[in-house]
């Protein structure tokens, strides 16, 4: 069972319905023992950093997703991913969950169009099971800001104005889309797919 993580700041319904429609067993649940029996967790965001993380450590989420991402797969959506990292700097700096070594910035190349809003495609970077029976191919974006991390946790960029990290994770259970796999079509249906298969 995959546990989609109801913090209040999720999009979390669209996450669902692409589990559901992909005959995934999931739930959204904000209850600790739901998310400590779950086989994989899912953390989206919508929203601001500081917010989304204040959320968190009022709940005690934090910490629990921190413990449980040591033993198993975690997903982290947009903002969801963002907040993997160790801080961002959106309105002031802010620690994050810390599971991704790396920051989150403003996207500041000169005469884009900010948000970065629609389909960009996806260039690999590393191996990773999210892209398995997968090409490189397009993806759904919305963000104003993005994550800045070493090449060995950058599995997947794209490029507006400079690159983008779009596919990050940390080597073992963690990984994070900047893109919305649920708005990205067969493509992003295919690589919950494969979050969902992992072992």
């Amino acid at each position: 069972m995959i546990a989609i993580i109801d913090y209040g700041a999720g999009n979390i319904f669209s996450v669902k319905n692409a589990l559901d429609h992909l005959g995934v067993e999931c739930e959204l649940t904000s209850d600790k023992q739901r998310i400590e029996s779950a086989d994989k967790l899912i953390l989206p965001g919508v929203g601001a950093f500081p917010a989304a993380m204040e959320m968190l450590a009022a709940s005690g989420l934090a910490d629990t997703i921190r413990e449980q991402s040591k033993q198993k797969p975690l997903l982290g959506i947009c903002l969801g991913m963002q907040l993997l990292f160790d801080k961002s700097y959106e309105f002031k700096e802010c620690e994050g969950l810390g599971l991704i070594k790396g920051y989150v910035d403003k996207i500041d190349d000169e005469g884009l169009v900010i948000p970065h809003m629609g389909w960009n495609k996806l260039v690999y970077n590393h191996d990773c099971p999210l892209f398995s029976g997968l090409d490189e191919d397009y993806v759904y974006f919305v963000h104003s800001y993005k994550a800045f991390c070493d090449d060995k946790n950058l599995y997947a960029y794209c490029t507006y104005g400079s690159r983008v990290t779009a596919v990050a994770g940390d080597g073992k259970y963690v990984y994070g889309t900047q893109f919305h796999p649920e708005k990205s079509g067969s493509v992003g249906l295919k690589m919950l797919e494969n979050f969902a298969g992992l072992m």
